[in-house]
């Protein structure tokens, strides 16, 4: 079971009434638009320009595998917290971890697992991660 003290960074949003279904619970696709959405968040947290590394370094990142383990169900209008962490960092792949907890709980309502393959646009090939990146996730993910 994931912690919160397994995660530096958090992105917290209000469950939308188009987010969930008839029963009021969040539809289950929308878990990876969070995920999504959290590490973008994350990207930005730690002023890394994905912008540049497509349009100037033709780079971009193939999602290779998603996870999502339901624990709690999430209801429209509850605030939640998403931890994201760059957990596994290889050489052309990046593994994310991310666990969704509803505002102020220690428990965790959804984990997920999100693997990124850089690869050089129009190619389809795989690319080492470039440096600064991991320099700057290995930074912020020190203990």
């Amino acid at each position: 079971m994931m912690k919160r003290d397994q995660f530096r960074f958090f992105y917290e949003l209000r469950v939308r009434y188009a987010e969930a279904d008839s029963q009021g619970i969040v539809f289950n696709a929308h878990y990876l638009i969070y995920f999504d959405t959290a590490i973008t968040e994350y990207m930005r947290n730690i002023n890394y320009d994905y912008h540049t590394l497509v349009s100037q370094r033709g780079l971009d990142f193939h999602l290779v595998k998603s996870t999502v383990e339901y624990l709690k169900p999430i209801r429209f209008d509850e605030i939640i917290e998403i931890g994201v962490s760059a957990h596994k960092i290889g050489t052309s792949s990046l593994t994310w971890v991310l666990a969704i907890f509803k505002k102020g709980a220690s428990e965790c309502a959804a984990i997920g697992e999100i693997v990124w393959v850089c690869f050089r646009v129009g190619t389809n090939k795989s690319h080492p991660l470039p440096e600064d990146f991991v320099e700057l996730l290995s930074e912020y993910e020190k203990p």
